[in-house]
């Protein structure tokens, strides 16, 4: 696959693109919820399920059109929540593109819950390193409510876990860790 750099758009600013919006979605967080693909990551993992999205430039733009799209599929009650899959959704292009929708998604369904999946480490990598660097990861560690961290990992993969495909993956309770200065992991991570 050839991989093609971060894009830039008009005025020097960075573009996201994505791979799918799901309307309904069952396997990635609890109840039925709203997911996006993004496009663009740089870990490769070995056998990634979604290998196409590794390219920055796959998938389409996304626009305000998509954003308003998420939000009316957000509307009704027995939706639970959003969940940002990838590609990498902390990379800093997602990053950036990601911000207006969590902010506008935050104001109008705080009562929904917003779930990230990223090979990024919690603790490491986005605390330790890319909160360092930039203000908006900051910013978008507070809209969410729970982090998939690690990348997969072929050889730990285990189809009996909950909400994630390798044993090395955690799901943390972000607004709990942060709190509280630790990794804190989701009360659901082991039910059935």
């Amino acid at each position: 696959m050839t991989m093609v750099p971060c894009p830039i758009g008009s005025e020097g600013s960075l573009e996201l693109n994505y791979a799918q919006i799901k309307q309904y979605d069952v396997a990635n967080g609890p109840g039925v919820r709203v997911s996006l693909f993004v496009s663009g990551c740089t870990h490769h993992c070995k056998n990634c399920f979604n290998q196409e999205t590794w390219d920055f430039s796959y998938g389409k733009p996304f626009t305000e059109q998509e954003k308003e799209t998420i939000l009316t599929f957000l509307e009704p009650d027995h939706i639970a929540g959003l969940s940002l899959l990838g590609g990498e959704p902390f990379e800093k292009v997602n990053q950036e593109g990601l911000l207006p929708l969590l902010r506008e998604v935050h104001e109008k369904f705080p009562q929904k819950t917003v779930w990230c999946y990223s090979g990024y480490l919690f603790d490491k990598q986005i605390l330790g390193e890319m909160c360092q660097k930039w203000e908006m990861t900051k910013e978008m560690l507070s809209y969410l409510d729970i982090l998939v961290d690690g990348r997969f990992v072929e050889e730990k993969k285990n189809l009996k876990l909950r909400f994630r495909g390798s044993e090395n993956q955690r799901i943390i309770d972000v607004k709990r860790s942060l709190a509280q200065g630790t990794v804190i992991h989701w009360e659901g991570e082991n039910e059935r």
